[in-house]
């Protein structure tokens, strides 16, 4: 008589199980932060601000369109009153969402990649690989990133021209994106660099060497899941400063009058003497979405960096 045995579950579901608890987990602790939940529900909110715009405010007025007079107060037909051409405030400020986080968004992307590849590959081939790669991330650390930035818009622009279009945004906004992700990922490459010293040193890592693997595989199956943690947490608070970057050189005209942004709006705003005739209404909407979404990011980047960081939890 044959002896009967328990069904052994897969090695994929097993898998699974332990990423749906692992994710529970996660939800657990990042539920006991306040600060970082407030964060997410204000992302939240401007998230869909961003993702449909019309649904709240209509289509984006233009000069030709513009619904109320020149620099009106806030009144009941527009809450947030109007710029110098008549358009809506409210409305200019909810368009202006979705060009800074779709900016934020690539330019995170962009400085995150970079980043990463440069900081994984230096912290685990080291010796003079390691010794270049630190010192071109040292030049663009010492580098201020608002200075170089300045600096490459113009001369990017005149090589693509600023009136080509793709997926509906004029090149002139991929420009910023592209200027802030090349000059903003030196200081992720340090934070990864370091990470990745002390997770190669790991027996796993010197297990996955004995049986053959190549330095790619061990980077990319070993290494990069080990500080993926720290990328997210990092890419948290690089958003916030690619909204910050971006803000400053639409501000300064580097913008596209055509997609405003928030730094736009501003740049227009102070073009046309808005603080001294007193239209508040006019830098406070896009001034104060601003601040709420850099605090947000900042909130929800912390909690990150205490959920997914076990020490700073067992501190707690």
């Amino acid at each position: 008589m044959s002896a009967t045995t328990a069904p052994v579950p897969s090695l994929r579901s097993e898998r699974w199980r332990l990423r749906v608890r692992g994710w529970r987990d996660f939800v657990r602790h990042f539920g006991r932060r306040r600060d970082g939940v407030l964060g997410v529900v204000i992302l939240v909110v401007f998230g869909i601000l961003a993702i449909a715009p019309q649904l709240f405010v209509g289509a984006l007025e233009t000069a030709t369109t513009a619904s109320g007079g020149r620099l009106d107060g806030p009144e009941l037909a527009h809450l947030l009153g109007t710029d110098e051409l008549g358009r809506d405030i409210l409305n200019l400020t909810v368009h202006g969402t979705r060009i800074s986080m779709i900016i934020g968004l690539l330019a995170t992307l962009i400085t995150v990649l970079i980043g990463a590849v440069i900081g994984i590959v230096a912290g685990y081939l080291g010796g003079w690989i390691d010794t270049i790669l630190m010192r071109l991330t040292d030049f663009f650390l010492v580098l201020p990133t608002f200075v170089l930035a300045i600096a490459l818009v113009p001369i990017v622009r005149e090589l693509v021209g600023d009136e080509a279009v793709l997926f509906g945004i004029r090149v002139k906004l991929y420009v910023i994106v592209v200027v802030i992700g090349v000059t903003s990922w030196a200081s992720t490459a340090r934070i990864i660099r370091s990470q990745t010293l002390s997770v190669k040193e790991r027996a796993f890592v010197d297990r996955a060497r004995a049986i053959g693997s190549d330095g790619a595989h061990i980077m990319r199956r070993h290494l990069l899941p080990n500080v993926l943690n720290l990328i997210v947490a990092n890419a948290v608070l690089v958003f916030a400063g690619a909204i910050l970057t971006e803000t400053f050189l639409s501000f300064i005209g580097l913008g596209d009058p055509f997609q405003p942004s928030w730094g736009q709006i501003l740049n227009a705003a102070q073009t046309t003497g808005a603080p001294g005739l007193g239209a508040w209404w006019y830098f406070l909407p896009p001034g104060t979405s601003i601040v709420l979404v850099v605090l947000a990011f900042t909130l929800v980047g912390g909690a990150l960096d205490d959920v997914l960081n076990p020490r700073l939890r067992g501190r707690r």
